[in-house]
């Protein structure tokens, strides 16, 4: 059977991964319907003559006729610009959508995706961090399957099918540590971000890959979880496996730990959601279980990756936290990319922001919206004042 499926965010590293697995079974299993993405023309393009969807859509109105003029010879696939476009991509009636735009960026065309009651397969955690009870509500009204992409959460989802939650004890992330585990926190202070966007296990871009070396990329997967399973903080630990096969374990009442193992490669959770509820051929590595010599898991110094513990106190407060959390890191993080600020003071950033106090309550999208855009303006008026000092 033929299975249709949008991928937003094509052209970015989850995206590109979909595309691999979907052509690595053909036509005959899936078929694409609609592809976006942000501003890359060339790439979309290419994916657009590979795999011939109906509609593709670019957020960025600026390089529309660079994609027309691209696809100037295909009349059949249709094209849109700009945010508008790309919630229309997520709103075409496929069976499952990729949703893996990076950021809140990704959030309304996520929430598209969702209304339609299908399986939307969720790979952007800001989204879940900064909307978590409103898109887990839209969940339960549209009636969606709702697939946690995640290599973390992928395991737990897996992990969790068949058992009994009134016995969960607690569930545990792992960690590689990214790439600056075993360094001091003064040598972090003068680290690059070509330092930083090289993680030693996994095939990320760059956003991605900054979190994952201050561990922002666990403490947002602290609240992706707390927001998925319904779980508390205290129920959620985080351990750090350099090695990075363990990907989740759940803890039961009675001792047992259910663990779910698999390569550092990101087609695996991403073939289990394209073919969830069945077990489907991946194009990604397998893992050697011979290659295997030891297994490590240390807790996390919390000492010189704070996020950790200022993830703690996020979930103690209210969802406003978890948006200016997430705000602040984003902006913090292309600050760095763009060399503006050192790595320490990413973390800095959002600590600061945490503490401003201007925490509205929150009880739509549009509430997220504006907190969202109100706390990235603040952030981004710290770092220029950073800067300038």
């Amino acid at each position: 059977m033929t299975r249709s499926v949008s991928v937003l965010g094509s052209t970015g590293s989850v995206g590109s991964q979909t595309l691999d697995v979907i052509a690595h079974h053909g036509p005959m299993h899936f078929n694409v319907v609609a592809l976006a993405a942000g501003s890359n023309a060339t790439l979309l393009a290419k994916q657009a003559r590979a795999f011939h969807p109906r509609f593709v859509a670019i957020a960025d109105t600026g390089q529309y006729l660079a994609l027309k003029e691209l696809l100037t010879d295909r009349p059949d696939i249709q094209i849109g610009a700009g945010a508008d476009a790309v919630v229309e991509a997520a709103a075409m009636d496929a069976e499952v959508t990729m949703a893996a735009i990076v950021g809140v960026a990704g959030l309304a065309a996520t929430m598209a995706a969702v209304a339609r009651g299908r399986t939307v397969a969720f790979a952007s955690k800001e989204c879940l961090v900064a909307a978590g009870p409103i898109m887990m509500q839209a969940v339960a009204a549209s009636g969606a399957t709702f697939l946690p992409v995640d290599s973390e959460h992928n395991a737990i989802f897996q992990v969790l099918q068949g058992q009994d939650r009134g016995g969960l004890h607690r569930i545990v992330l792992t960690a590689s540590g990214g790439p600056f585990r075993e360094w001091t926190t003064d040598a972090m202070k003068a680290a690059t971000p070509e330092q930083a966007i090289a993680h030693p296990k996994w095939s990320m871009g760059p956003k991605i890959s900054v979190d994952s070396a201050t561990l922002m990329n666990k403490a947002l997967e602290v609240i992706e979880a707390h927001q998925l399973f319904a779980v508390p903080s205290a129920q959620i630990d985080v351990v750090i496996h350099p090695q990075s096969c363990v990907h989740g374990m759940v803890e039961y009442a009675d001792g047992s730990f259910l663990a779910q193992m698999g390569p550092a490669d990101m087609r695996t959770p991403i073939t289990v959601c394209l073919g969830w509820p069945q077990r489907i051929d991946t194009s990604g590595q397998r893992m050697d279980l011979n290659a295997l010599s030891q297994l490590d898991f240390t807790a996390p110094d919390t000492v010189r990756f704070p996020a950790l513990s200022l993830v703690r106190d996020v979930l103690a407060g209210s969802l406003a936290d978890s948006i200016i959390f997430n705000a602040a890191n984003e902006v913090a993080v292309a600050a760095f990319l763009a060399r503006r600020i050192g790595f320490a003071d990413i973390l800095d950033c959002v600590a600061r922001m945490l503490d401003d106090g201007r925490k509205p309550a929150i009880k739509s999208l549009d509430d997220v919206l504006a907190c969202d855009a109100a706390s990235r303006e603040l952030a981004l008026e710290f770092i220029n004042g950073k800067i300038a000092a």
